[in-house]
């Protein structure tokens, strides 16, 4: 049996008015201008606001120094945090830590230095270990006059990627076995056209690496230290990393397993 062939829908509608939209020169360089207005009131805002939030950031460390574990729950309730803990002795040694700081530049907030303060624990001698993302001036910059409200045209053209160097320092294992970097290093890829390692290894490789291409110091600068009693009472969304059966499967090369004093991921009550 023959028949027409069914059109497709819409076949028969008016082209879509909204392709071949132009811009024009004079109209593309409006918009960037405006963009760079609204760049440069964000970067004021940033500013303004870590100057504001830092008496409340110290009167909300008094008071979680009191609070058992509250960095390391913290931590651990972060998706992305705890994907890279992994391992069941990365998550012993960070119970031990007991504070979490992080300060901004003051001149460039996007920058900061992230401070891990740890009591003592069976793994390194360091009471502190600090990861820092330094700002690096552009060429040129030094000859920029700041604007009334000390900005260049060099921090709003600011590039995370060109303009922000990530330190590394060599952490104090107390025993050679125990050196949780080397235990479980990081392992690049060996595709040289690839940026992210083949495995990420210890958790501890943040502060011994420089390079961070998993982003957990952004992340716990903008997201765990910002909402840090959310994360601590998970009330953030969670992505389900670890679900109930793979965390049966998790570990199981390792020993030592984490008590129910050791933290864990808090659920939010049902009311």
């Amino acid at each position: 049996m023959s028949g027409k062939k069914r059109a497709s829908p819409g076949a028969d509608e008016e082209k879509n008015p909204l392709e071949g939209v132009e811009l024009s020169d004079e109209d593309a360089k409006k918009l960037q201008d405006v963009q760079k207005q609204i760049e440069r009131v964000d970067l004021l805002i940033e500013r303004h606001s870590q100057q504001q939030l830092l008496p409340v950031y110290e009167r909300r460390r008094a008071v979680v120094k009191a609070i058992p574990k509250f960095w390391p729950v913290a931590l651990m309730n972060n998706p992305l945090i705890s994907f890279q803990a992994q391992h069941n002795i990365d998550r012993i040694a960070l119970s031990y830590l007991e504070d979490l700081w992080v300060t901004r530049d003051p001149k460039e907030p996007r920058c900061f230095t992230v401070e891990f303060y740890f009591k003592q624990n069976p793994y390194f001698t360091d009471s502190v270990l600090k990861k820092e993302y330094k700002y690096i001036t552009p060429p040129g910059a030094a000859d920029e006059t700041p604007d009334a409200d000390g900005l260049t045209p060099s921090m709003l053209d600011f590039s995370w990627e060109r303009d922000v160097r990530p330190s590394a320092i060599k952490v104090n294992w107390k025993d050679p076995q125990n050196a949780l970097t080397k235990l479980h290093p990081r392992i690049e890829d060996e595709d040289e056209e690839s940026d992210m390692p083949a495995e990420a290894g210890s958790f501890f490789n943040f502060f011994e690496i420089a390079s961070d291409p998993f982003d957990i110091g952004t992340t716990i600068a903008n997201e765990v230290f910002s909402n840090a009693t959310d994360h601590f009472l998970g009330n953030i969304p969670n992505d389900d990393l670890d679900t109930d059966e793979e965390s049966e499967e998790d570990d199981d090369d390792d020993a030592e397993e984490i008590d129910l004093e050791e933290p864990r991921p808090k659920k939010q009550k049902k009311e």
